[in-house]
């Protein structure tokens, strides 16, 4: 093996790779490098799964399935472990004392702190720890996705440059922005840039699900900043919830800030119920000159309303208004002589996006330095709509006086805040059993509405970040 190897290099000189886990993102991962060139990818998983899994691969070049992490471990160059956070102790424990000599170890987890802390445990002193991260899920393919606006965080915990170089190399073809950080620093970025974010739609849906209602059926959330919304709390409810657990419960700074977002949305609220226009604007107008004042970048992240129109779910019609499905997914009148979206929806507090600008200003993070870091794409669309909102004094000034002033979205707002109070204290149980049965529960309410969400969120988010421009350095 060569340590400056490339998948353009003969096989003899191309390292081994090896991926313990292949879920989701290990098949991913595999298939990717496969693709790339690499010719020399040793897998597994469970041992209940090996006659499936060989089957899945057969046809996939370069891949060869072997029975358990022993196997794996002894001949990889290069090992990713590719397993839940909650897991990677008893995963690592049993295979990790198998690594081959000089050979160089990481974890494609989204929690650092188990990984680490099994990694120091359990490998032998004579191993490299170089781990990863890559900022986007396994439904992302690199075919038409602008993965380069992708963020990979590499993390050089133990090694000499030419492991560093190595790992560097076998990532390569996935296109993506190498971010380096340590194992603090990327739990600390991904608390904001993934957990809160998620706990955020995550309280969206609990609240929906709660009124027992799709509300853009109802003639609300169909407009701009609200499609964003809509589509990414689908997204997320679309996938498995140990996406989103270990994120949130096994990072210490994650349950810190979705704490805090609580605590934003609770004391927002009750200004809100107070009728109190003025701290409300303060409170607000203070936000907004730390996070979006004249030393932030001008250039907005996101599109404009009309864009966004585009990818509106259906929606209940007047009666007599008959729809048909357009060919993007969504519904289009057919009787009417305006389009349904021409018709204005009523104004919005937008409570989840005023919560999240308190909160980040509360904690006195910089959520720009965050995005140049390791920006996934929910959350570039996610700081993209704040940005959106807070930009102009109109809108802002538009939702704060709707927050006090009109209660057409009230008891929407009433949900959100207990939903959102009500993750926190899952969170802070630390119960995986928990934060599964309270995930779970909301996603069969959304489940006949995953596949049309599915394919215009992601429409949606390739056509904003196929737009926009670079990601800001600070």
């Amino acid at each position: 093996m060569r340590f400056d190897a490339t998948p353009n290099s003969s096989v003899e000189d191309q390292p081994v790779i090896g991926i313990i886990g292949m879920g989701e993102m290990g098949k991913m991962y595999a298939k990717i490098l496969s693709t790339a060139g690499w010719a020399k990818i040793n897998v597994c998983d469970r041992p209940e799964n090996f006659d499936q899994l060989t089957q899945d691969m057969k046809n996939v070049p370069g891949i060869n399935v072997l029975r358990d992490g022993h196997r794996v471990s002894r001949t990889a160059d290069w090992i990713m472990y590719a397993v839940e956070a909650q897991f990677m102790d008893k995963v690592v424990a049993e295979y990790g004392p198998s690594t081959k000599v000089g050979s160089i170890v990481g974890g494609q987890t989204s929690v650092k702190t188990p990984e680490r802390e099994a990694f120091e445990k359990y490998l032998p002193e004579d191993v490299h720890i170089v781990s990863c991260h890559s900022l986007h899920g396994p439904t992302v393919s690199p075919e038409g996705q602008p993965l380069a606006r992708f963020c990979r965080v590499i993390i050089r915990h133990r090694g000499p440059d030419w492991a560093l170089q190595l790992v560097e190399n076998i990532l390569r073809p996935f296109r993506s922005h190498f971010v380096y950080l340590s194992y603090e620093e990327h739990d600390l970025v991904t608390a904001n840039t993934q957990a809160v974010t998620h706990a955020a739609f995550l309280s969206m849906g609990t609240a929906w699900h709660c009124s027992q209602s799709y509300p853009w059926e109802q003639g609300l959330y169909v407009r701009g900043i609200e499609i964003v919304k809509v589509n990414i709390m689908l997204r997320i409810y679309s996938n498995q919830w140990h996406v989103y657990a270990g994120l949130a419960i096994l990072n210490p700074a994650a349950r810190d800030m979705i704490k805090q977002y609580s605590t934003s949305t609770t004391e927002l609220f009750k200004l809100m119920l107070a009728g109190d226009l003025k701290r409300l604007r303060e409170r607000m107008h203070k936000a907004r000159e730390a996070l979006f004042g004249p030393h932030r970048r001008v250039t907005p992240i996101l599109l404009s309303e009309d864009v966004l129109d585009k990818f509106g779910m259906s929606r209940a019609e007047p009666k007599g208004v008959s729809t048909q499905a357009t060919a993007d997914g969504t519904l289009s009148d057919t009787n009417a002589t305006e389009p349904s979206l021409s018709r204005p929806s009523s104004s919005n507090s937008h409570l989840s996006l005023l919560a999240m600008v308190d909160c980040w200003a509360e904690l006195n993070i910089d959520p720009f330095a965050h995005l140049s870091l390791a920006a996934t794409p929910l959350f570039r669309l996610w700081i993209g709509v704040a940005e959106y909102l807070f930009h102009s004094e109109e809108r802002l000034d538009a939702a704060i006086n709707a927050a006090v002033h009109n209660v057409s979205h009230r008891s929407d707002d009433l949900e959100f805040v207990v939903a959102a109070r009500g993750w926190s204290q899952c969170v802070s149980f630390g119960s995986f059993e928990l934060y599964k049965d309270r995930f779970q529960h909301t996603q069969s309410f959304f489940q006949p509405r995953f596949a049309e969400a599915t394919a215009l969120g992601s429409r949606m988010i390739k056509t904003i970040l196929d737009d926009a421009p670079p990601t800001p350095s600070g």
